[in-house]
């Protein structure tokens, strides 16, 4: 059994329950609850319990994580029940509480989630729905998800998501897409409702499900999560990685589920935005020395959908100091500089990779040098791009970027 903070005397249980309340419990987590000392959840879940169960109810810890180390500690040596809204293991308490304890240390006592119920209701199936949790979280990350045909379940955060929800489907260019609210699934006040997106909706209860079927309308511009998105899709002032360099460098870098990027010199953000499209729970951490290209880069994350994109205000490499170990990174900015470098490299799993661009000459040589004494591989880029040359068309150069790829 994995230690952890705060370990009860034996198996914390978790128990699942729904909108159908006490009655919709297996036998066998009635018999949890009713055997726990203590009973830990949100004021709905534990208003679902009847006046027979006598064990002492307490509130969920705010903020969670923090707290539940300490309310731990505090009932050690007594027996107790957590109560998770649908699914313990999806978007639940039961998937913080093995992180925290170990698997060992956790008994869960499923229940329907609330997307299986709405996709149930709606004759979607499960493994071609894509889910967003809105619950303590940006629907901003939607954008990302948006495309044609696609089917989406949006879990709400309480009454303001539906509404938020179908504001970013028109803004997305979305606003054709049909919106079913489902409120209270399973339970007696269950409501099911429809309606277009550019319509809008009832306030619907607390409680609720936001599905799409997305449609775009005329004109709508159709980003994928393949790296290479058109320049103006981003806010810029000319400090960005143009998109076919760009696309380049997020083959050389290969995003990974989960894997942390550092964005050094970002720009417009565009190299960690788009890695962070790329792959599912990837994360990036965008280091720009202006604030105003900072400002630029964190609204330039939400409006393609990665809100979660950290960007730090600072000079490499003393912005780097105290920056979580990377999996990745692209220096797009003070390429030239030795210390840079030296504090990505130091900084850098093994296995992991970096990718360095070089416009300029200086820069250029700092590559080839480290690329001898590092390994790695050189590669020159040119890209041209037809453009009118009176009644013709003619080729218009960029200039030519220099790219080394190393992994340590």
């Amino acid at each position: 059994m994995t230690a952890g903070v705060g370990e009860p005397s034996e198996r914390v249980t978790v128990v699942g329950i729904g909108a159908d309340g006490w009655a919709g419990l297996s036998v066998a987590a009635r018999l949890a609850v009713e055997g726990a000392d203590v009973v830990v959840g949100g004021a709905r879940a534990l208003g679902y319990l009847p006046g027979e169960v006598r064990a002492e109810r307490i509130g969920l810890p705010v903020p969670l994580a923090d707290g539940l180390p300490g309310l731990l500690a505090a009932q050690a040596g007594h027996r107790v029940c957590f109560l998770a809204s649908g699914d313990p293991m999806h978007y639940g308490i039961g998937s913080t509480l093995v992180r925290l304890l170990g698997a060992d240390a956790v008994r869960v006592i499923g229940h329907p989630s609330s997307v299986s119920l709405a996709c149930a209701r709606l004759g979607w199936s499960v493994e071609d729905t894509l889910v967003l949790s809105a619950v303590g979280r940006s629907p901003d990350r939607l954008r990302a998800m948006l495309a044609p045909g696609q089917r989406l379940l949006v879990l709400s955060s309480g009454t303001d998501t539906p509404a938020q929800v179908c504001t970013l489907l028109r803004d997305c260019g979305y606003g054709d897409s049909e919106v079913t609210v489902l409120e209270q699934l399973d339970g007696p006040n269950e409501r099911i409702t429809r309606y277009p997106a550019a319509a809008g909706g009832d306030v619907p209860d607390p409680l609720n499900v936001v599905a799409i079927e997305a449609t775009a309308g005329p004109g709508t511009a159709l980003f994928g999560a393949t790296a290479g998105l058109p320049d103006d899709a981003y806010d810029h002032d000319g400090q960005i990685t143009r998109r076919e360099i760009r696309a380049l460098t997020l083959a050389r870098l290969a995003p990974r589920a989960g894997e942390l990027l550092w964005d050094v010199g970002g720009g417009a953000g565009s190299v960690g935005i788009e890695w962070m499209r790329a792959a599912r729970g990837a994360r990036a951490i965008a280091v720009e020395r202006r604030g105003d290209r900072a400002a630029r880069i964190g609204a330039n994350a939400a409006r393609l959908g990665v809100p979660d994109l950290s960007v730090v205000v600072g000079s490499a490499p003393a912005a780097l100091a105290d920056l979580p170990t990377p999996d990745a990174v692209f220096i797009g900015g003070g390429g030239s500089d030795p210390a840079v470098f030296e504090a990505c490299w130091a900084a850098l799993r093994p296995g992991g990779r970096l990718v360095a661009n070089a416009v300029t000459l200086q820069t250029e040589a700092a590559l080839v040098d480290r690329c001898a004494l590092f390994g790695g591989e050189l590669v020159r880029l040119e890209v041209s791009h037809a453009v009118p040359l009176g009644r013709f068309t003619g080729w218009r150069a960029q200039h030519p970027v220099t790219q080394w790829a190393v992994t340590r």
